[in-house]
C-alpha cells in the first residue's frame, strides 16, 4: 500500500498506541501508513537486546513477517541502535554478535534495513568529532558490514549532528573508506540540523542529496524548533515546525524510498502524514 503520489511514508511502531506488535501494525493501518520501522525491543515487551542472539529465531521471524503480511505493510527499518565506537573489545564483540543477528534477521521478515547511529561509547576518551573518533568507528564497524554482505542484509547508518558521523561529508567519507554495497545511508534531515547551522536547513538538504543521494535507503522525517540553550534543535512531529520538506520529498519519490515519521504521538501522527502528502501534491 502506497499513499498518494507514490508516497511510502510509514511510522515508529513504538510512536503508536500501546499494545501488541499486531495492535501496534492495525493502529498504524488504520492511520493509513504504509510502511514501519521495528524497534522490538520497544514493542515486544519482553525482548531484550543483549538477548537478540538468541531472541532472533525462525518462531519470531515468521509471527513478524506474518504481521506485516496480513496487513499489507513493509517493514522499511528493523532498529539496532546499539554504540559500536569502543575500545572495550569484549563489549563490542558482543555487540557485533547482535547487529550480526538482526541483519540476519531482517532477511528473514523481509526488512528493507538495519538501521543505526555512531554515538561513542560511555567511557571513550575521545572528542566526537574527531578524527581519533571517526577512526575508531570504522574500525569497528567494519566487521559488521562484511556481516551484512554475509547475510545478504543492508545496514543503514544514520548521521546526527552530536554524533561521530555528523556531516554529508563525513557520512560521505565514512561511506567511501568502507567500500561495501551493503551499508547505505537513513537520511534525517533534522538530524543534521543545530541552533547554529539551522538557518542553512536547505544547503545543508541540498549538500546530503548531492553527496548521498544514490546511497540513501530510507528517509526519516519530523520537523523542528529551536532552543536557544540547546545544541541541537528540539524535533517534533512533521507540521508542527520550522522545516521545509519539498526537496527531501521530491527526492524520496523520485527514488521510491520509504519515508518513515518520527515523533509523532497517536494523536497527530495521521495530521503529520496528511501534511506532508497535500505538500507533494500542492508542489509546496
Amino acid at each position: 500500500m502506497k499513499g498518494m503520489d507514490g508516497m511510502n511514508i510509514g511510522i515508529r511502531l513504538h510512536d503508536t498506541a500501546p499494545g501488541s506488535l499486531e495492535q501496534r501494525l492495525d493502529s498504524a493501518r488504520a492511520q493509513g501508513f504504509s510502511c514501519a520501522h521495528l524497534a522490538l525491543s520497544k514493542v515486544i515487551s519482553d525482548f531484550l537486546m543483549d538477548d537478540a542472539p538468541g531472541l532472533l529465531n525462525d518462531d519470531l521471524a515468521a509471527r513478524v513477517r506474518a504481521a506485516f503480511e496480513d496487513r499489507g505493510m513493509g517493514c522499511a527499518v528493523l532498529g539496532c541502535y546499539l554504540k559500536l565506537a569502543t575500545d572495550d573489545a569484549e563489549a563490542l564483540a558482543h555487540t557485533r554478535d547482535i547487529y550480526r543477528a538482526h541483519l540476519r534477521f531482517a532477511g528473514k521478515i523481509g526488512a528493507g534495513v538495519v538501521g543505526t547511529e555512531t554515538p561513542l561509547s560511555p567511557g571513550v576518551n575521545l572528542a566526537p568529532y574527531s578524527e581519533e573518533a571517526f577512526q575508531l568507528f570504522l574500525k569497528c564497524v567494519r566487521p559488521v558490514a562484511r556481516h551484512a554482505e554475509e547475510e545478504g542484509a543492508l545496514l543503514a547508518i544514520e548521521p546526527v549532528a552530536c554524533h561521530i558521523v555528523n556531516t554529508p561529508e563525513k557520512a560521505e567519507r565514512m561511506l567511501d573508506a568502507l567500500k561495501s554495497d551493503s551499508v547505505r545511508i537513513i537520511l534525517d534531515a533534522v538530524n543534521l540540523l543545530t541552533r547554529e547551522n539551522c538557518g542553512q536547513a536547505d544547503a545543508i538538504v541540498d549538500e546530503a542529496i548531492r553527496r548521498l543521494g544514490d546511497r540513501v535507503s530510507v528517509l526519516h522525517l519530523k520537523d523542528y524548533t529551536v532552543d536557544p540553550g540547546a545544541f541541537m534543535t528540539k524535533a517534533c512531529a512533521c507540521g508542527t515546525g520550522l522545516m521545509r520538506y519539498d526537496r527531501l520529498l521530491s527526492f524520496g519519490v523520485a527514488r521510491g524510498l520509504p519515508m518513515t515519521l518520527e515523533n509523532t504521538r497517536p494523536d497527530n501522527a495521521e495530521a503529520s502524514r496528511l501534511f506532508l502528502e497535500n505538500l507533494l501534491g500542492g508542489k509546496a
